[in-house]
């Protein structure tokens, strides 16, 4: 009766010494300002909330926050190699294409940029999250609207999960919006979470 005891302790302290062992599973964040929390505090970032939010539901993800206030879909299609060799995520959030959009910048060289962050990920052994950019008029509502359809049609391609129009709700909203009309002010960041949270949670397992 011992030995089985002892046998029994043995497998358990096995079993737990594995289970320790497992690396924490990771999500990668790249994006821009919006994902950086430009004028807002960390603490009540997006992103940080996002964090909070995956805690109380019992996930141990850690979020690796990459982005960077004025990226480009150029700059993260240059940058996600090195991100998920360091990070090995199991997910990637790809938050990028609003500043490319507000420079008028050319939807092929946009939509190009944005595949090669979603095939290097999958390649990776990541799954993707999409977060569907819009813009202003600034440049015709012609290319407002390509800009816009851009997301849906890349996450319908590649069978990517798809954040729809991310800022819609809180760009529409002046008090949730930050004085330069660009950047969610601090109200919006709560919504913003809830926004994302869903299509997030979907492909966590």
């Amino acid at each position: 009766m011992r030995c089985i005891l002892l046998t029994a302790l043995m497998v358990m302290g096995i079993l737990f010494a594995v289970a320790s062992a497992q690396p924490t599973p990771k999500i990668l964040i790249v994006g821009d300002s919006i994902a950086a929390g430009y004028g807002v505090a960390e603490s009540e970032a997006w992103v940080n909330l996002l964090q909070e939010r995956l805690r109380e539901q019992g996930f141990s993800h850690q979020i690796i926050n990459a982005a960077i206030s004025g990226d480009t879909s150029a700059s993260g299609a240059s940058r996600i190699d090195d991100l998920l060799q360091r990070h090995q995520p199991q997910l990637v959030v790809i938050e990028l294409g609003g500043n490319d959009g507000l420079r008028g910048l050319p939807l092929d060289h946009i939509r190009q940029n944005l595949v090669t962050m979603i095939e290097h990920s999958r390649n990776a052994g990541a799954r993707v999250v999409l977060v569907g950019m819009q813009i202003p008029p600034n440049y015709g509502p012609r290319y407002a609207d390509a800009f816009a359809r851009l997301f849906p049609d890349l996450a319908a391609e590649y069978d990517t999960a798809l954040v729809e129009r991310f800022l819609e709700e809180v760009g529409q909203n002046p008090a949730l919006m930050q004085s330069d009309g660009i950047h969610p002010a601090t109200a919006a960041q709560p919504l913003l979470m809830e926004r994302i949270w869903p299509v997030l949670r979907s492909q966590l397992f």
